[in-house]
């Protein structure tokens, strides 16, 4: 009786770890827009840790000031190339 109590815990949890909807290592395809948000959300992040990190005295003037340009250009690139899409009229995948 155990035996056959072990076999089928072990079936189902071995469907349940390579159930294609279950794979950790399946990717859905995403969009171009859907890549420019994550984006979007990598660069405000690198923004406010540069901010927090400039606080704390970690960076010069100088440095902050070119560091803080860089990452508004790429933010304001990032933003408008989404504009562009978004009145192409491509929008993300529905989100799961």
């Amino acid at each position: 009786m155990g035996a056959i109590a072990g076999l089928v815990l072990t079936l189902v949890l071995f469907a349940f770890v390579f159930w294609p909807e279950k794979n950790p290592f399946f990717q859905a395809d995403k969009t171009r827009i859907d890549y420019l948000r994550e984006r979007k959300d990598v660069v405000y992040e690198n923004l406010r840790d540069l901010n927090f990190e400039y606080l704390a005295g970690k960076y010069p003037e100088q440095d902050y000031a070119e560091q803080r340009a860089a990452l508004e250009d790429e933010a304001a690139q990032v933003i408008a190339e989404m504009e562009t899409l978004e009145q192409r009229g491509m929008t993300a995948r529905s989100r799961v």
